[in-house]
């Protein structure tokens, strides 16, 4: 059987404060997407989702690249960056034409997505996504579908639109580009985990994905099809690696190693009889000689890390307005879906199942062949994301061209109750 053609190349690169990783990705004449080559090296210069150290970023990009070019045997000038630093702003803006019950036809459609793009007020800050979500005709909304060929007195688009700060999105692009790369666009890392972990019926119902990066945790909700709200909190994996580190002196590599070979986010009593060898770090900086804890010490410290993450996880959600609404009419509460390198954790969800009190589970990527093994669990969800949305040629307002005047109604609230409620109501 002849092997499917490649017509377009996509490469994703995902630079966190932990790792950076890259994929190598080809769109076939079947429409499906293939992994070519993959690359993966340690993260330097980065912290807590920023470039601290542009020289540092720009050589770790370029090594990772260049691993992933060996693999696929190909070589790639254009990706798609990640960006998982906090200070991200999601938000829904309405746009709405008279058309007086005539035929809709594709200028009024254009009419709209022009109107949509004058309706943004960045506020100071940088336009990261503009896209287009859902129609309504004539109050009934939740409309996927471009509505063309129907009649309607009134056509309405909700808008989504994410705002970032200006200087880190620079800082980052700049790293990219000083790795001799050009940079197609910058992603936000909560659209492409929910590119990559949920199902369509997810998205619509209304789920909360939960990142928990190595230096960041972004909490997001997705409704009636695109993401509705967003909070993050300066605190992630990693910091469970410092506290591990700091309680039994050792070194961060080593704690690191512990805690993925024998770390647990669920005690047992059994964890007081195994013993875990460890190497104190001596007065002098050198290793003062072998030393002993019970997997129950090591595990105590992760909860107590975890339990305040997962405190901080509880009030953005509750800030966010998550299960109020999304469960009304179907007698279940809203589902979290946990992914990043923090979800990779022994346990985890059956942790975070108690402490939020709702369904969780693991986010894994998913829409991809030939995904390698190493590179199929939750830590690289944002990673298969990105090549998903390169390769779905998304709308952005932000290219198109000003139109004349139209009404625009600001974003309510109660946005996602609103959202909630009309998908309900459709089902």
């Amino acid at each position: 059987m002849a092997q499917p053609r490649v017509e377009k190349l996509i490469t994703a690169i995902d630079i966190g404060s932990w790792k950076v990783s890259a994929m190598i990705a080809g769109k076939t004449d079947s429409g499906e997407l293939a992994i070519l080559g993959t690359g993966q090296r340690e993260s330097r210069g980065m912290r807590r989702g920023y470039v601290a150290d542009m020289e540092r970023v720009e050589g770790a990009v370029r090594e990772t690249i260049e691993q992933a070019e060996r693999v696929a045997g190909t070589s790639i000038e254009d990706v798609w960056v990640g960006f998982s630093g906090g200070g991200l702003i999601s938000d829904i803006a309405q746009v709405e034409v008279e058309l007086g019950g005539q035929r809709i036809e594709q200028a009024d459609i254009d009419d709209l997505l022009e109107a949509g793009r004058d309706s943004i007020d960045p506020d100071g800050r940088v336009v990261l996504h503009a896209q287009p979500a859902l129609f309504t005709l004539d109050g009934l909304t939740g409309v996927k579908k471009v509505p063309i060929g129907m009649h309607a007195n009134r056509l309405a688009m909700d808008v989504h639109v994410l705002l970032a700060d200006g200087a880190p999105l620079n800082n980052l692009e700049a790293a990219v580009r000083n790795a001799y790369l050009n940079v197609n666009g910058i992603v936000a890392s909560p659209i492409a985990c929910g590119l990559a972990c949920l199902t369509e019926e997810e998205r619509d119902l209304g789920v909360a994905v939960v990142e928990m990066g190595a230096g960041v945790t972004n909490i997001s909700l997705h409704a009636g099809g695109m993401l509705v709200g967003l909070a993050s909190f300066g605190e992630g994996a990693a910091d469970i690696t410092d506290d591990i580190a700091s309680a039994f002196g050792i070194r961060r590599s080593q704690a690191e190693r512990i805690k993925c070979f024998y770390g647990s986010a669920m005690q047992a009593r059994r964890d007081y009889r195994e013993m875990i060898e460890i190497a104190p770090i001596s007065s002098d900086g050198e290793s003062a000689g072998a030393g002993r804890i019970t997997r129950a010490e090591l595990n105590a410290v992760i909860c107590a890390r975890l339990a305040r993450q997962m405190a901080a996880i509880t009030k953005a959600l509750s800030g966010l307005g998550f299960g109020l609404s999304a469960s009304v009419g179907t007698g279940r509460e809203p589902q979290v879906i946990l992914t990043g390198g923090g979800a990779e954790m022994k346990g985890i969800a059956e942790y975070a199942h108690t402490a939020l009190g709702r369904a969780v589970r693991i986010g894994r990527p998913r829409g991809l062949s030939a995904l390698p093994e190493a590179h199929s669990g939750p830590a690289f969800a944002a990673l298969a994301g990105l090549a998903l949305y390169g390769a779905s040629n998304p709308i952005d307002l932000r290219s198109m061209v000003p139109a004349g005047q139209v009404q625009y109604r600001p974003r309510s609230s109660m946005m996602f109750q609103r959202l909630m409620s009309a998908f309900r109501s459709n089902y």
